[in-house]
């Protein structure tokens, strides 16, 4: 076999067909045209020379200095000159840290980098030694979650970390042990940096019978404070703790669950979705009753309570309109697409904070994102093509470095329930983010049926590309402990969404993970690269930033998104009125064109996608409403709303003030048609920056990058 001696000492396969693509690249947007007959004969030279050459061992260097060589030797100089370009292009990427601005260079300092370590000293710290993943970090193609960049490496005597961002913990049984057993464990995971999320379905309504001396309960709903307190209480650096609780939509306390926090006052440090399931949608779509329910084991009672499904629905949204909580879960559609839907002796618990992965109890999730914005060829150009060979390979190197922190990281979770859970399923969450950049670059309109069709098909080869790799590890390691051959092939998700090849590596070889692909919002780590965060578009072409003259004085100026002010500069464009049509944003976005979006990666995604559509002020709850119908009827797992200027909007992110010092809230006058109403302004607690964005149900202040997922 021909091997070839890379950058950092390894060998690998001699591929021409690298040869053929690196030389095909060239000659896109090349003076004379695209040439697919020059790199294919220079790749059949290269693999001649080779060959011929039985006692010479090629370096990655020498091969590219041969491939220059017989570009100036053809009649193509034209394509000669580019490939050196993106040579020196490569080497300068590979010699440098990442060209940021003041803003990623803080997030990075204050949320990342340990004890004053170096760029260089950092990559190193993060990718745990694995070259490839050092390259991807380098070349800004991937990124590890927040927790792993922050907490991996770091000295493990003396510091309590974990590297996953998020965890579901078992559902409270309906007894006051087990009702403060998870408030405890919720202290724990917080203190070691992790979010949370559980459901409290299993507790008993409001008035049932319990044999104490209150004779009846308070209900589920009552013990949310105590959750929220909770989190109010352990901090984290760079952020604040992360809590979803959710409830069943079967519940009898579902109304007092869906208004809780219309008070603004409570549960202010958690998120609430609720779990909806296809019967109910359907009673809401026909106007019909539905009959809530629950036994109370200890007691016998039977709770029946019969609710107008079209009502109840309409509080949902009506609040959701007016408070942005809280969210759906579609929740069957959750239970059926994914792995292991056909395995009964597993089931999901929960969401996280975010709500992109679905867990059992104890999952975690061990998150990373592929940065889709960095492979394109010749980007703004009409000529743009999107590196296909590049991504799978990208995508197959990341589940291998997911898999090694996650095996690096089992004894770091905070509970042993967790410990246990991700050493039987090994659960991963591979991502993107980028997207609207990826279609910027590439000439494409966001929500336009091209670029459904790109991220459907983008989407699935990184489906197919993970679990294949997956099985290979699985051949090395073994599968993961809990695995059920027999149950992974009766999966629809595993039947619909993987080619032949990639189903027989599975049967033969097995999985190393139960879930393996995710979009969470990636708010930080895109803002630090300076890219859009995870599926969601652009936020705004621009925002105002505010910054202190010597003299204590204000001055704000105009700051432009980052791919703006790329395109704007290679454009010369002073005007950002005269951008073109691609340029769509959070605002101008249809939301049917979000959930065809949405619903382009589902399709390939086995776990979730957060995700938020931003909507004007003067949105309507009809609007909200047909956004929910759409997105259950064209499959989504769950989705959130954000209307501009609602209730919540002024505590996005920061705490509550103390009525005396109110020096994070400001209250404007706004006129919106011909009315003037009073919007409440967010100003950051961290730096007084009031350019904050909320984004997959997270926000984050694009002046300093303090972010809070709530």
């Amino acid at each position: 076999m021909l091997s070839i001696i890379k950058r950092d000492g390894t060998k690998e396969a001699f591929d021409k067909n690298k040869i053929f693509n690196a030389v095909y690249k060239s000659t896109i947007n090349s003076k004379q045209g695209i040439d697919e007959v020059l790199a294919k004969t220079i790749a059949l030279k290269i693999e001649k020379e080779i060959i011929n050459a039985k006692e010479k061992e090629f370096t990655v260097e020498e091969i590219q200095d041969r491939v220059e060589v017989l570009l100036m030797e053809s009649n193509r100089k034209d394509v000669a000159k580019k490939y050196i370009l993106y040579r020196e292009k490569r080497s300068d990427i590979r010699n440098s840290k990442w060209k940021t601005d003041e803003l990623q260079k803080s997030i990075w300092a204050n949320k990342y980098q340990y004890n004053n370590e170096t760029f260089d000293e950092w990559i190193e710290r993060v990718s745990g030694g694995n070259k490839k993943i050092a390259k991807l970090i380098r070349e800004r193609k991937f990124l590890f979650a927040g927790r792993i960049l922050a907490n991996r490496g770091l000295p493990k005597d003396n510091i309590k970390v974990t590297y996953s961002n998020c965890y579901v913990l078992s559902q409270p049984e309906d007894n006051l042990e087990s009702i403060f057993d998870t408030a405890k464990k919720l202290a724990r995971t917080f203190s070691y940096g992790g979010g949370v999320g559980f459901d409290i379905s299993k507790l008993r309504p409001n008035g049932s019978l319990v044999h104490n001396s209150a004779k009846t309960t308070t209900g589920a709903v009552s013990f949310m404070e105590l959750y929220s307190m909770t989190t109010s209480l352990i901090g984290q650096r760079g952020r604040r703790g992360a809590l979803m609780i959710s409830m069943d939509v079967n519940h009898p306390d579902i109304e007092s669950f869906i208004d809780i926090k219309t008070d603004l006052e409570k549960v202010t440090k958690a998120n609430i979705s609720v779990r909806i399931n296809d019967e109910f949608m359907r009673a809401v779509e026909n106007k019909e009753k539905y009959q809530c329910k629950f036994k109370v084991e200890s007691t016998k009672e039977e709770i029946l309570k019969e609710i107008d499904a079209y009502k109840l629905f309409t509080k949902l949204i009506t609040n959701n309109w007016d408070y942005a909580e809280p969210g759906i879960l579609f929740w069957d559609n959750i239970k059926n697409n994914h792995l292991l839907s056909g395995d009964k002796n597993f089931k999901y618990a929960g969401v996280n904070p975010c709500a992109e992965e679905p867990l059992p109890e104890g999952g975690s999730c061990l998150l990373g994102s592929i940065n889709l914005a960095e492979f394109i060829v010749e980007p703004f150009t009409s000529s743009a093509i999107f590196d296909i060979d590049k991504f799978k390979a990208c995508v197959k190197d990341c589940v291998v470095g997911l898999n090694e922190v996650l095996e690096e990281g089992l004894e770091l979770h905070p509970l042993q329930e967790q410990r246990q859970t991700v050493r039987k399923y090994r659960q991963i969450g591979l991502g993107v983010m980028g997207i609207a950049d990826m279609l910027i670059k590439m000439n494409i309109r966001y929500g336009s049926e091209e670029s459904i069709k790109l991220c459907e098909k983008l989407s699935n080869i990184m489906l197919n590309s993970a679990i294949e790799q997956s099985a290979m590890l699985s051949k090395e390691f073994g599968p993961y402990e809990n695995y059920d051959k027999k149950a992974i092939i009766k999966s629809n998700f595993f039947n619909e969404n993987l080619k032949d090849d990639v189903k027989d590596l599975v049967k033969q070889y097995g999985l190393r993970n139960s879930q393996i692909l995710t979009i969470p919002p990636t708010g930080s780590i895109s803002t630090m690269l300076g890219i859009s965060g995870g599926i969601e578009p652009i936020f705004n072409l621009s925002y105002i930033r505010k910054t202190e003259t010597l003299h204590d004085q204000d001055v704000y100026y105009k700051v432009y998104t980052p791919i703006v002010k790329e395109y704007m500069d290679l454009k010369d464009i002073v005007d950002e009125n005269n951008l073109p049509e691609i340029f769509v944003t959070a605002m101008t976005l249809s939301p049917n064109e979000r959930i065809k979006m949405q619903s382009s990666w589902q399709k390939h995604i086995d776990a979730s996608i957060s995700s938020t559509i931003n909507l004007p002020y003067e949105a309507t709850v009809e609007d909200v409403y047909n956004i929910y119908m759409s997105a259950w009827k064209n499959n989504l797992k769950g989705i959130t709303i954000y209307r501009d200027g609602c209730k919540r909007s002024g505590i996005l992110l920061n705490d509550k003030p103390n009525k005396k010092e109110n020096n994070n809230q400001e209250k404007t006058n706004k006129l919106v048609n011909n009315k003037e109403i009073e919007e409440e302004k967010f100003i950051c607690p961290e730096c007084g920056n009031e350019a904050v964005i909320p984004t997959g149900g997270c926000g984050i202040c694009l002046q300093c990058g303090y972010s809070k997922c709530n």
